[in-house]
């Protein structure tokens, strides 16, 4: 969470409930670090009218045993945070909005969902 110069508390906490599309995509950065990136299908309902949205997920340094959860067409919740990047490809400056994972847990899992969505509270509401 951050603060901001009125001293109000802003907080940037993205959930999504939804299925992995296609096959993630693993990259090692130049600092070691690994990075996972998906798309996660989730159904967005607006003026009544239901349609499915793919987001793109990156999650940092995931075990190889969490991973076994990203197969094609899995139902997982995502908690993370809405980032915006900037990246260079062929001299042109662009951007991605993904959402950058703090947990990602099979809807199986529903304790586990349960306490991750706790925390998320607690961080929400704390002052």
């Amino acid at each position: 969470m951050n603060e901001s110069d009125a001293g109000e508390t802003l907080a940037n906490v993205a959930l999504l409930r939804g299925t992995v599309r296609g096959e993630p995509v693993t990259r090692v950065l130049p600092s070691g670090s690994v990075v996972v990136q998906f798309d996660l299908s989730t159904a967005v309902t607006s003026r009544g009218v239901s349609s499915n949205t793919s987001v793109p997920v990156a999650w940092a340094d995931p075990t190889s045993a969490s991973t076994a959860c990203l197969g094609d067409g899995n139902e997982l919740v995502v908690i993370g945070t809405v980032q915006r990047r900037f990246f260079r490809v062929g001299g042109a400056t662009q951007s991605r909005t993904e959402v950058v994972a703090e947990a990602v847990i099979p809807v199986r899992r529903r304790k586990q969902v349960a306490s991750a969505l706790d925390a998320v509270i607690d961080r929400l509401c704390a002052q």
